[in-house]
């Protein structure tokens, strides 16, 4: 599973103006290589991209994986999608929008002239056939592994009345216009139209491929034969093939495509699990880049005359607690004492860990978003290293030795945890230093580790979260708000905490943004107040390219599209 500076939910003319204006800049071409050199962009060619692991499919509506939405945003497009290289929303597939004084109706005026890959047209009739797909979404499709970001944006479906939807309606009210009515107000919408999951996709190839006939089971789903040979967007690349044996997909060049055509012939999508292997194919010339780089590998790929594209961080890195009330599972009473939870905020040395153990441009977090999204607070409550403190609190917690069951992940690298073995050695002593007795348990990433993690199996646990756009909620409300169990995420040991709740309801229902801010700063001092975990740091992860790539601009949101790139001779 992506929030810099302003959000973008203003119904003025200003802003209206401002999103128009940032749609021509980001469609300007950069001549240059990821970072900016002043060579002429040549067209032709095939790269070949080093990806960290397969795709689950193509369909994004039932995509939530970062490797799914990287060949995704090649094929597929949306309404609205990201500044290049940003976070902003900007528009897509929609020129413009304008947003009712109650925040409850938006009308999107559409792009004209543009055609599906199947040769079929975008049109208003299009678009409300997607938001419609979404909302009657049956069976398998309505579980959350299916349609993770349907139900996290809308929430409920037309089947569900128990579990209500925000979605009310969409309505072609002529060619080019779609208007979108919502049932109430939130912070989420129309920004995380700019995901993936939110693409427009061709009726006609969804109905003639059966895109909705999922089977199998939630933990094990079996996708459409649309899904996994017949994906239809308005992107820049179209759908060839997909080498399951060997680990490819390769997509082409959509020479009828909107805008500026892509440059490139085409891209082979390679699956190369192990890190190691893939640095060791790019410095062997067998592809032309991959992600992320470890960042003790930075230097000597840049020595050797390769690029070393930083991202900038957008993403949080935590500590979480396994103290709530998760069914089936024994939390830690420990950590049910808020003086606890405090002594292992107190325990650990964030500067250490940034400094030794991330690359340059990491920093310390004091809260679970980074300070570029509208809601970051300065003046939270704040732990800083004290391992005294920590002794303290314990001792007057009557809590002096108390073991805790922490967890960590192995064969994974992620953008927020590159290195989980060192970050676990170096948090582990901190705690002993502190006075706790630590039970480490090392699991395989997927699933065990994640299995684990859900199941409240953990007492304290790592893990992070790189932003979907730019929205608080879309970072503390997904962590913290209240789930339909009256709980928050398994992932915090379910805690229930009705402040907090309704904090983060009141802020996501606020129409005014500067209200909205505000609210959510006041979430961000509650949420550090009551501590349901601690957040350790924002990286900046990297991608890495060969010399003769230009044009890929990294992307905060690891949102990469690559219509830009080009191989120089």
């Amino acid at each position: 599973m992506q929030r810099r500076p302003q959000r973008v939910l203003a119904a003025s003319a200003a802003a209206l103006t401002a999103l128009t204006l940032a749609a021509c800049a980001s469609s300007d071409r950069d001549s240059g290589s990821g970072e900016g050199g002043g060579e002429e962009a040549q067209s032709g060619g095939t790269l070949v991209f080093g990806a960290a692991g397969d795709p689950a499919m193509f369909d994004p509506a039932f995509g939530s994986d970062g490797e799914t939405f990287r060949v995704a945003r090649q094929i597929h497009e949306g309404l609205l999608t990201n500044e290049l290289g940003g976070t902003e929303p900007v528009p897509q597939l929609a020129e413009d929008y304008e947003v009712s004084e109650d925040g409850l109706e938006y009308t999107f005026a559409l792009r004209e002239g543009v055609k599906f890959h199947d040769g079929t047209d975008f049109n208003a009739e299009a678009v409300c056939f997607n938001f419609d797909r979404w909302y009657n979404f049956e069976g398998l499709a309505q579980s959350p592994s299916a349609s993770y970001y349907y139900q996290a944006v809308f929430g409920g479906f037309a089947s569900t009345p128990d579990t209500p939807s925000i979605y009310e309606s969409c309505e072609a009210t002529d060619e080019n216009t779609a208007v979108i009515r919502l049932t109430q107000v939130t912070s989420k919408f129309p920004a995380a139209l700019s995901l993936p999951a939110f693409s427009i996709q061709s009726p006609t190839a969804l109905q003639e491929y059966d895109a909705d006939n999922l089977s199998g089971s939630e933990d094990a789903l079996s996708y459409s034969e649309y899904a996994l040979e017949h994906p239809t967007g308005t992107g820049p690349f179209k759908f060839e093939s997909w080498d399951r044996g060997n680990g490819e997909v390769t997509i082409v060049r959509n020479e009828d495509y909107w805008g500026d055509p892509a440059l490139l012939d085409e891209i082979i999508f390679r699956t190369i699990s192990d890190q190691n292997t893939r640095r060791q194919e790019l410095q062997a010339g067998s592809i032309d880049g991959y992600d992320f780089v470890a960042p003790a590998d930075y230097q000597t790929l840049e020595d050797e005359g390769l690029q070393v594209l930083v991202r900038d961080p957008f993403n949080i890195l935590y500590l979480g607690f396994n103290g709530g009330n998760v069914p089936g599972t024994s939390a830690n009473p420990a950590l049910k004492d808020l003086r606890v939870r405090q002594a292992i905020a107190h325990a650990i040395d964030r500067e250490t860990i940034v400094n030794s153990l991330l690359p340059e441009g990491a920093e310390a977090a004091t809260q679970f978003m980074p300070p570029t999204v509208d809601g970051w607070a300065d003046d939270v409550t704040t732990y800083e290293y004290d391992p005294d403190r920590a002794r303290q609190l314990l001792q007057e917690a009557g809590a002096e030795g108390t073991t805790l069951r922490f967890f960590y992940p192995t064969e994974v690298s992620r953008p927020y945890l590159p290195d989980p073995a060192a970050l676990f050695q170096v948090i582990n002593q901190n705690l002993i230093d502190a006075g706790f007795t630590v039970e480490p348990t090392a699991l395989p990433w997927n699933p065990d580790y994640l299995n684990a993690v859900q199941a409240g199996q953990a007492d304290i646990h790592l893990l992070g979260w790189t932003g979907d756009y730019n929205d608080a909620y879309n970072f503390i409300g997904t962590f913290f708000a209240e789930a339909s169990n009256g709980q928050a995420s398994a992932e915090f040991g379910a805690f229930s905490n009705p402040e907090i709740f309704a904090a983060l309801a009141q802020a996501d229902a606020e129409p005014d943004a500067s209200a909205r801010t505000e609210q959510y700063q006041e979430a961000n001092r509650l949420i550090m107040d009551y501590l349901p975990g601690v957040p350790i740091s924002h990286s900046p992860p990297a991608l890495v390219v060969a010399e003769n790539v230009q044009g890929l601009e990294p992307s905060p949101l690891t949102a990469e599209v690559f219509s830009t790139v080009s191989l120089s001779d």
